[in-house]
């Protein structure tokens, strides 16, 4: 486990908060935005609070994991990723517990003004959000226990937080508040597939994650995709979500796009680069370094893909 000594209480809870996944945050809503500028739906408030509710709900799922693994035993002195505040004796549980608590709190707080703008199905959305960050690693059946990590973020940070972030403002713009149904025109096919991307780099962030830990997971009887289907289908996976990403510009150019939707692929070099690395490492020596160059691909191939629908 990563040395713990000499770490200020401050410091300790900015680990706990893990800001290097915030990109997973912040991407979902720049694309999303991107394509309410293309489609003339652009309304600032709605996307500001849709980026702090989606970082709350992030740092609130990273408290509640960071506590879940350490009391359920999932993270030992063999731990090769970043350091836990829990298991490390950082912070005491109850406060990270509190935390996740008051987190994801201050989650549902941001989410009123939204569910004021986006009515019943933002409600249903958020709700299903701040309930799937508690069950990621908590809960009678913790999903990143069982294999389903990947499918809970591919959707939520992914496939919904981008329709979400579409959705809020285009009913700013094209509805009345309190909606109980969704309103024409504020979920066009679009922005599911703008979502796909952000989707897929998302996920392989916790691939990276998990083929880091897949040794220790195993012992701790943390059933994840790699420690059940093993190094060499994660690793397919990962390059399978990549190729997801980089194939679903060409879907917006056919429908009459500009070329600018190919901005992304001017991360190419960087995907290449990390993806070798999956490919021949499994060490956290390797993987670590990893896991953080993917979130800045995610942020890259983000922000260029949001400019490219914008334009």
């Amino acid at each position: 486990m990563t040395e713990t000594a000499d770490v200020s209480r401050r410091e300790a809870w900015l680990i706990a908060a893990r800001p290097h996944t915030l990109p997973a945050a912040a991407a979902p809503v720049a694309v999303g935005t991107g394509l309410a500028v293309h489609a003339e739906v652009l309304a600032v408030l709605p996307a500001l609070a849709a980026f702090v509710g989606a970082a709350l709900i992030q740092v609130g799922t990273n408290f509640a994991n960071d506590y879940y693994d350490a009391v359920q035993g999932a993270d030992t002195e063999d731990r090769e990723g970043f350091t836990r505040v829990t298991a490390g004796g950082l912070i005491e549980p109850e406060r990270v517990k509190q935390a996740t608590y008051a987190t994801f709190a201050l989650a549902v707080l941001v989410g009123v003004y939204l569910v004021y703008v986006g009515g019943l199905p933002i409600l249903v959305i958020g709700l299903l959000s701040v309930a799937s960050g508690f069950a990621y690693t908590g809960g009678p059946y913790p999903l990143g226990y069982h294999g389903l990590g990947d499918l809970f973020v591919f959707l939520f940070f992914g496939v919904i937080a981008v329709t979400g972030t579409f959705y809020v403002q285009a009913a700013a713009v094209l509805a009345d508040p309190l909606a109980t149904a969704i309103p024409t025109g504020t979920l066009p096919l679009a922005a599911v597939v703008a979502s796909l991307p952000v989707a897929a780099i998302s996920t392989n962030i916790i691939v990276v994650n998990n083929v880091r830990d897949k040794d220790e997971d195993e012992t701790t009887g943390k059933r994840t995709l790699a420690v059940r289907f093993g190094y060499r289908f994660s690793r397919l996976e990962y390059a399978g979500l990549l190729g997801l990403a980089y194939v679903t510009p060409v879907w917006f150019y056919l429908e009459g796009y500009s070329p600018a939707v190919f901005l992304p692929l001017l991360t190419l070099p960087l995907a290449a680069s990390v993806t070798q690395t999956i490919f021949e490492r499994t060490d956290g020596d390797a993987l670590n370094p990893a896991l953080t160059r993917t979130g800045q691909l995610l942020a890259a191939y983000s922000g260029l893909f949001a400019v490219g629908l914008a334009l």
